[in-house]
């Protein structure tokens, strides 16, 4: 079993437990890290009819309900929004939550999807699983239309200066797997989950990735103690 399949598999493994486990460990933070991103990006967009919005890395449909909150509280006409994602167990948990929407199974990188078709792509907390992030840009530069926007939230390496981010080094490398293991009674997924954050880009060269696929940054920003960080990036 090769890297992607091996990840993909652990998220069908817990994820019964997944939309419990994240609100205990994140605190409930999460859910105001996803409304400031369906915000910003409506900012951004300025348009206030929007034909598809595409969540890549959807699991079970999270920001796909934000994304719907957001823009009906803005009077924004969203005609349509698909979810994507290669774990079938997160998405019929999604499928019952939101029955009206249409899941993919599919890889980040190879997404069954017109070119030049969607306004915006989101993936959040899920840019740091995909194996192939490269090809995923080129894959979301390919399916976005001309200035359409992707919008990453993720939780990105940060040096550790300051006590502020050992007290985050802490919490997310001895608390989260032990509490994550308990709710999900999967200690490995949870230790998996600081372990790929330490592996991962910072946010400079993910901005670097970006801008090869034709992504231009147009927002950075960083929030609750360098926890999670956001970009949003515009097709060129």
């Amino acid at each position: 079993m090769g890297k992607q399949e091996k990840i993909v598999s652990m998220f069908n493994d817990i994820a019964g437990t997944y939309d419990v486990a994240n609100r205990v460990l994140s605190m409930g933070i999460d859910k105001s890290w996803r409304n400031k991103a369906c915000n910003l990006a409506f900012n951004f967009y300025g348009k206030k009819d929007i034909e598809k919005i595409v969540d890549v890395a959807c699991g079970t449909g999270d920001m796909i309900l934000f994304w719907k909150k957001v823009a009906n509280e803005n009077k924004i006409n969203l005609q349509n929004i698909v979810g994507v994602d290669p774990s079938v167990g997160m998405m019929e948990v999604g499928k019952k939550k939101l029955p009206d929407v249409e899941f993919i199974e599919a890889g980040a990188a190879d997404m069954p999807l017109e070119s030049n078709s969607a306004d915006i792509i989101s993936i959040s907390y899920g840019i740091r699983n995909v194996v192939q992030r490269q090809e995923a840009f080129d894959e979301f530069a390919r399916v976005l239309k001309k200035d359409g926007l992707v919008v990453i939230s993720e939780f990105t390496k940060n040096k550790k200066e300051k006590l502020l981010d050992h007290v985050t080094d802490f919490y997310m490398n001895k608390v989260l797997p032990v509490l994550g293991g308990m709710i999900s009674k999967n200690k490995e997924a949870y230790t998996y989950l600081p372990n790929s954050i330490d592996e991962f880009l910072t946010t400079e060269n993910l901005c670097k990735e970006l801008k090869l696929a034709g992504l231009e940054p147009i927002h950075v920003k960083a929030f609750s103690m360098n926890i999670s960080t956001l970009i949003i990036a515009r097709k060129l």
